[in-house]
């Protein structure tokens, strides 16, 4: 693709709001449909909408979006949008995940979801597929990623520039009004929780009440994200020391880590596997990167948090097929990221802020921080992404309700970034539940919390005590459950 000159990002932001309102989208009625895990139909939609707010007449996109109905429908009774995370991850393929968490608000409220640009059904940015063969294979020590992402680069057919966060929420503007809501309800969860801080600082008229859940504050860069990885890990070490079957079977963790990424940086492990998913022969290739990735995953999980000690021992016992049905689980999930999306984001919201000595920094902290520092500084020369203008990453400022979420063992989303964000929040709640990891509605009972605080549309009364109840995972100690075995090198 040929690439226009890179235009002035502050007028671009400027007008974006004034543009969005002038713009009229060719209406498209909702339908019956069905979503991914539901056995009931919906009604599905579209818009089409500019690629480019400062070209509306230019090449428009299709921005898909549903409504699951509430069970019984009662009138003026605002809807819920659930904005989902990653960025790059498409709520609609999340539909049956949020109807199961947020059931009891479907009682008499609508759920709305929307695709968000560059994800799932509205104009899928994602690289090609074949670009990433055999990825247990794979020496990513050796990788080109400049030349991997430009092969990706060069397989999107759009404009990448128009991918952002910014243009995002005019679309989500556009599909609010197409539908005729006057207000709605607001949970974002990861990054969907900046999402809907940029819906409360440039539209909160048409905000009720908000929910964020692992709060990203508007100045917080994602690349920091390395830290809290560390912070996940060095509560997982210290939970596995205090619990005498997981310390008696494991020992020093940190140690046997150490050791295991120490020798696979000398040289990596080759093993001739079965393909868990295919059950075909194939190569798999240990490198520090794929250990440390595979464990990184994990730690957004308690039911796979708490097979990382045993992973670990096994590891460090020369036995990597525990860490291979890991790697192959995140390989296949890959939490449903559109990598084209998300680096756009990234390139103009994150990676612009990070300067030359937090860069070096996390480098030099983790093997995580220097791969992920690597891994945008790549892709953020390719992208030529406009950089967000200086006031994006101000922190929020409002009065709107708002309910903070914040996972006490989340190896992305640390309680310390809640905090950050509640600064500004003058009518708000920050609740940080100690045994959760990332998306504490997933794991607690959170949403009874939130469908209270919707109901009421206040912040004064809620039980939640309930987030004090230990549902704390027991660690594997073999590989067939939690009893213990003794066992010797």
């Amino acid at each position: 693709m040929i690439f226009s000159p890179v235009r002035c990002r502050a007028l671009l932001l400027a007008a974006a709001p004034l543009i969005a309102g002038l713009v009229q989208a060719q209406p498209a009625a909702l339908s019956p449909c069905y979503l991914d895990g539901m056995n009931e139909q919906v009604e599905c939609g579209s818009l089409s909408l500019p690629e480019d707010y400062t070209q509306p007449n230019g090449h428009q996109i299709e921005v898909h979006f549903a409504r699951i109905p509430a069970i019984k429908q009662v009138p003026d009774m605002a809807p819920l949008l659930a904005i989902t995370g990653g960025p790059g991850q498409s709520a609609l393929n999340d539909a049956a995940l949020f109807e199961k968490v947020f059931s009891r608000i479907r009682q008499k409220r609508d759920l709305i979801l929307i695709d968000q640009r560059g994800t799932g059904r509205s104009n899928l940015l994602n690289c090609d597929t074949h670009l990433f063969d055999s990825p247990l294979s794979t020496n990513d020590e050796t990788l080109d990623y400049q030349q991997l992402l430009n092969q990706c680069l060069s397989s999107i057919e759009a404009d990448v520039r128009h991918y952002d966060s910014l243009t995002a929420l005019n679309d989500f503007e556009e599909i609010r009004q197409h539908l005729g809501i006057s207000r709605w309800h607001l949970y974002g969860i990861s990054y969907g929780s900046r999402m809907a801080q940029l819906y409360m600082r440039h539209h909160p008229e048409a905000v009720g009440t908000v929910t964020l859940d692992g709060v990203v504050p508007m100045d917080q860069p994602v690349v920091t994200i390395a830290d809290a990885v560390a912070r996940a890990s060095v509560q997982l070490f210290n939970d596995c020391r205090q619990d005498p079957h997981c310390h008696q079977q494991f020992g020093d963790l940190e140690q046997k880590l150490d050791s295991v990424l120490s020798r696979l940086a000398e040289k990596p492990v080759e093993l001739q596997v079965t393909d868990p998913l295919s059950a075909a022969p194939a190569t798999f290739l240990v490198t520090p990167t794929k250990l440390q990735s595979a464990m990184r995953m994990a730690l957004y999980s308690p039911s796979s948090r708490a097979l990382v000690p045993y992973t670990i021992d096994q590891a460090w016992r020369d036995n990597f097929k525990p860490l291979l049905g890991m790697q192959m689980t995140s390989e296949e999930d890959g939490f449903g990221i559109a990598l084209g999306m998300h680096l756009s984001v990234i390139c103009a919201e994150d990676h612009p802020r990070l300067t030359d000595d937090e860069a070096q920094r996390l480098s030099s902290a983790s093997l995580t921080g220097r791969n992920m520092v690597n891994l945008f500084s790549a892709a953020c020369e390719l992208w030529q992404m406009p950089a967000a203008a200086a006031e994006f990453g101000t922190p929020l400022t409002s009065e709107i309700p708002t309910l903070l979420l914040s996972g006490e063992k989340d190896p992305a989303t640390p309680p310390s970034w809640g905090i950050k964000a509640q600064a500004g929040l003058s009518n708000s709640l920050h609740l940080i539940a100690p045994y959760a990891t990332h998306g504490v509605a997933f794991q607690s009972c959170a949403p009874r919390i939130i469908r209270a605080f919707i109901d009421s549309g206040s912040l004064e009364n809620l039980d939640t005590d309930c987030l004090q109840m230990d549902t704390r995972r027991a660690f594997y100690l073999n590989a067939n459950g939690v009893e213990p075995v003794t066992r010797s090198k």
